[in-house]
């Protein structure tokens, strides 16, 4: 399986024709939204009581670049979530999971044009 995040990382020229930004401009949107990422789970894990300890669940497929990148491509080519799973290698509901989650995340941090 070739992963876009991969081969940006490999021809970082690339970039901007496959999801719609520079290399430079990927790598601080990387940086941003996970960085946003982790500020909104420590807020959600300060307000949950637990009674077990978390961190044992399943793992995701994807890494959270990966995410982004997904999420990334269908705002550029808005394509279907079903060709979005067989490019990343997940399923269709999980794709449509990853958009739905990102997409508030990356909102706050995208100009309205690229959103459109």
């Amino acid at each position: 399986m070739s992963s876009i995040f991969e081969y940006i990382q490999n021809n970082p020229q690339e970039a901007q024709r496959l999801i719609g930004l520079k290399y430079e401009q990927l790598n601080q949107l990387l940086e941003q939204a996970i960085k946003r990422q982790n500020q909104k789970l420590e807020l959600v894990e300060s307000k949950k009581v637990r009674i077990i300890l978390g961190g044992d669940g399943r793992k995701p497929k994807l890494s959270t670049s990966e995410q982004i990148i997904l999420t990334l491509t269908y705002f550029r080519h808005l394509t279907t979530f079903q060709l979005l799973g067989i490019k990343f290698g997940v399923s269709e509901t999980t794709a449509n999971d990853t958009f739905n989650y990102w997409f508030p995340i990356l909102g706050e941090l995208l100009p309205a044009s690229l959103l459109e």
